[in-house]
């Protein structure tokens, strides 16, 4: 919060959206600011037609009186675009400010050709949703977009992705906002990217484990990586590599798609255990057709996977008892009973028994949504955070 006289319209909305003060009577006591001061901002706010009024609230005084009336963000004016790009396909929806999804498509998508069809394609599945979901292109706000490879946030340019060929220092931003606008006839809006480990690990805890402070995703599915979220925020890192796990050194000889030997990703990851079926001669090409085997109770996948969750819990042992969180999320393809009972049984064998007694173990509550949800959640909260709020005020004429 600014110091009194400098808080802004923007600190404000975070106010009545946290949920920290929801009155005006509530806000002039939260910034100390004068009830006209309070009045004017507020105006703004609702002139954006960010903000609406709800039902009274309860009579702040013993002595009677009208009922205080309630102050809310009014998330049916904008929407959000959403994607989540795998290897193999991708998922894009058009999200509610609130997080609600509104249409959702679903399909092949190869990111190894690279980013200017990929990204032109979603500019396509972008437009038919907002059609879809009953929505104009003026109404979306901004795009967000996870990837499977490191990001530098600063920039949103992937940074040396060992499974995405072509894609290294691309300004993807630009791309895929200019698609958008071109397919939808829309003015760009802005577009934020991420790692999807990073998104979806963002999604759920915002979702299911709002009160954890320190939450680790893992998503085993092509490759290997890992989603850290301290205090409501996501650690990344310097640079966006925090969390790529499944190119940490395990013993091995293996030959990794990075070009190295011995990482995890090389013997651990869904599209490691493919290629050891395949050898058998099970048909499989990559980690969505082992879960597929999975799902139909196939017993040497199932084998395969609770080797390949002793292998990530081995390395999990080192991350719990460096991060020492609350919650310890698996997803991804490889996200079933066989892989999690051979994370368990690693992790709390070589973990230290003070790192993991406050631990719990679970699968992803949000399935393939999470890191749909979790861009969504990024975009909305950099666009309301109060640094951004005045700007975006000020362009709007208000």
């Amino acid at each position: 919060m600014s110091a009194r006289g400098q808080v802004s319209a923007g600190d404000l909305l975070q106010l009545v959206r946290s949920g920290r003060a929801v009155t005006r009577g509530a806000l002039q006591q939260a910034t100390g600011l004068s009830r006209a001061t309070v009045g004017h901002r507020l105006d703004r706010l609702f002139r954006a037609g960010w903000l609406r009024e709800g039902a009274g609230g309860p009579v702040g005084s013993p002595l009677g009186g009208r009922p205080a009336v309630t102050l809310e963000f009014d998330d049916a004016h904008a929407v959000v675009l959403a994607a989540d790009l795998d290897t193999r396909h991708a998922r894009a929806a058009v999200v509610s400010l609130s997080g609600g999804i509104l249409a959702e498509h679903s399909g092949t998508l190869l990111v190894e050709d690279g980013p200017d069809a990929v990204l032109g394609d979603l500019g396509h599945w972008f437009a038919a949703l907002l059609e879809k979901a009953g929505r104009a292109p003026r109404q979306v706000c901004g795009i967000g977009l996870a990837v499977p490879g490191p990001v530098d946030s600063a920039t949103g340019r992937v940074v040396q992705p060992p499974i995405m060929p072509g894609w290294d220092g691309y300004d993807i931003r630009e791309r895929l906002a200019g698609a958008f606008a071109r397919a939808a006839g829309a003015a760009p809006v802005p577009v934020l990217v991420d790692n999807d480990a990073n998104l979806m690990a963002y999604g759920e805890q915002r979702t299911g484990f709002a009160d954890c402070s320190a939450f680790v995703l893992v998503k085993v599915s092509t490759g290997i990586g890992a989603g850290v979220v301290v205090d409501g925020s996501v650690y990344r890192g310097v640079d966006g590599g925090a969390g790529d796990i499944g190119h940490i050194r395990v013993g091995t000889d293996a030959r990794c798609r990075c070009g190295a030997q011995g990482c995890l990703a090389a013997v651990a990851s869904g599209g490691a255990v493919a290629r050891r079926l395949a050898a058998t001669g099970v048909p499989a090409a990559s980690g969505s057709d082992v879960r597929d085997l999975l799902a139909a109770g196939h017993p040497g996948a199932a084998a395969l996977a609770r080797e390949a969750g002793r292998q990530v819990g081995d390395v999990l042992a080192t991350v719990v008892t460096l991060l020492n969180p609350g919650v310890l999320m698996i997803a991804g393809d490889l996200a079933g009973t066989a892989f999690l009972t051979g994370v368990r049984e690693l992790l709390y064998q070589r973990a230290l028994p003070r790192s993991t007694a406050h631990l719990s173990i679970v699968t992803s509550r949000l399935g393939e949504r999470a890191g749909l949800v979790g861009a969504a959640a990024l975009v909305v909260e950099h666009l309301y955070a109060p640094e951004s709020v005045e700007e975006r005020l000020v362009a709007l004429g208000v």
